[in-house]
């Protein structure tokens, strides 16, 4: 993944041709990000961003294909339809997957391509999307969704419930409800919570390989 979305698209298309130059060299699939996702991520802050400017042009994604596809056919394009970094109220984002089916029909008119859907597309900002969005995403083309902060917090739930459930236990290293010297140590021990948090994490990618279409598939 080669984010270079802060930068030109001439300068962003021009720096990653040399990386996908020397990429396909060992069959190394390279993925792009073209256009801005809302919300603020690693520092980047585009929460205010005019709104406009979270859908990527069909044009953008035309000047992509020409360029990689003279390269290799192992490459992504993680495009703008309104997606958000982070979490907000429901409502509070408009997703437009549908854009997607807009640009792939482009690019088959454009370059006369076979396929319905030249383009693997990537779905920044996944999180909290609904179903029927990611199922629209999909059906265009997308083969990769990033949850992040929907992973985050399922890993935080199990945390919580388990100090919740836990919590006669987690206030000393001696003494709990089953009496004032029994010891702690298998409460608070690292190991213990965080396979809890780790379980709760597996349920949400679990749902999100459903949501993608992808459970039994290779």
């Amino acid at each position: 993944m080669l984010d270079l979305s802060e930068d030109s698209k001439e300068e962003n298309i021009e720096i990653c041709v040399k990386y996908l130059e020397r990429m396909a060299k060992i069959n190394c699939h390279l993925e792009m990000e073209i256009g801005i996702t809302g919300g603020e991520e690693d520092g980047v802050d585009n929460s205010d961003v005019d709104n406009a400017s979270l859908y990527t042009q069909p044009q953008d994604i035309l000047d992509i294909y020409d360029a990689f596809s003279k390269i290799t056919d192992l490459f992504s394009i993680a495009a703008a339809f309104g997606n958000v970094h982070g979490v907000y109220a429901p409502g509070n984002v408009k997703l437009h997957p549908e854009l997607l089916g807009k640009h792939q029909a482009f690019i088959k008119e454009q370059r006369k391509t076979e396929s319905d859907k030249p383009v693997w597309f990537v779905f920044h900002g996944g999180s909290g999307s609904t179903e029927q969005d990611i199922a629209t995403a999909v059906n265009f083309g997308v083969v990769k969704m990033n949850v992040d902060t929907d992973t985050q917090w399922a890993y935080w739930a199990g945390i919580r419930n388990f100090y919740e459930a836990k919590k006669g236990y987690l206030q000393g290293q001696v003494g709990n409800p089953d009496g004032a010297n029994k010891p702690n140590k298998k409460f608070y021990d690292p190991r213990v919570w965080v396979r809890e948090a780790e379980k709760t994490m597996v349920t949400r990618v679990q749902q999100a390989c459903k949501d993608l279409g992808n459970v039994n598939v290779l």
